[in-house]
């Protein structure tokens, strides 16, 4: 255990948010079920600041423990391996990322808004959480196969957003969009997105926003209202 700057031993909960922070030692009194979701998701945590340092194929089971100060047995006491903790994390992440970008969507006026509104709000969460953005933009794609699975399938389900786009366009517009040109913009969009991540750029990705918008909805306005959208404030 490392000591901060008096001499005492540092508290390896340090820094957590307070539902991640480490438990009091000895007879705490908390309900069990508590407990349990407590290191379950300081070890998801701690798994997320092992990856940013390590990198997935360099990350071990001991680096996890060890930023989420528990015990190895403790580890084992909620995932199998490595993998399965990586899967559980990514689920979380996910799953947080999806149900802020649909109550974005869908607080917006129209659809054109609604998308920039979606982006913005992708691009604030994974620029305010970078150790998550890595993981789920970045270390998913070398995690092994059923990871990789669960990626595509998270980007694929961001395509109905942009696919709602073509309910009200001209005949014209339709002819030119492809039937695969919302896995595209999706796909383009979560390239872009992770080049940056990987170039150490993650909470600058709100800078981002002009351009991504501008190019998913191009395709459905035209490049003239489209740039207009991504101008506005």
């Amino acid at each position: 255990m490392t000591a901060d700057s008096t001499g005492k031993p540092a508290d390896p909960g340090k820094g957590y948010p307070p539902e991640l922070a480490r438990l009091p030692p000895g007879r705490h009194g908390l309900p069990r079920e508590f407990v349990a979701h407590n290191q379950r998701e300081r070890l998801i945590a701690g798994l997320a600041e092992a990856i940013a340092e390590n990198g997935y194929t360099g990350t071990t089971i001991a680096h996890i423990t060890g930023h989420a100060a528990v015990s190895r047995r403790t580890f084992y006491e909620h995932f199998a391996s490595k993998d399965e903790c990586f899967v559980a994390a990514y689920e979380t992440v996910v799953t947080e990322l999806r149900e802020r970008v649909s109550q974005a969507f869908e607080e917006a006026d129209d659809w054109p808004h609604a998308v920039k509104a979606g982006i913005r709000e992708m691009l604030r969460f994974l620029a305010a959480e970078p150790h998550l953005a890595r993981l789920c933009m970045v270390e998913a794609l070398v995690a092994g196969p059923v990871v990789v699975e669960r990626y595509d399938a998270a980007i694929q389900s961001f395509d109905p957003y942009f696919r709602s786009g073509r309910e009200g366009r001209s005949p014209e517009v339709l002819a030119r969009l492809s039937p695969t040109t919302e896995e595209a913009l999706v796909g383009g969009m979560a390239s872009l997105v992770s080049r940056r991540i990987i170039a150490g750029k993650a909470k600058q990705l709100e800078t981002l926003l002009p351009d991504l918008v501008e190019f998913t909805l191009t395709p459905y306005l035209g490049g003239t209202e489209a740039a207009k959208i991504a101008k506005e404030d």
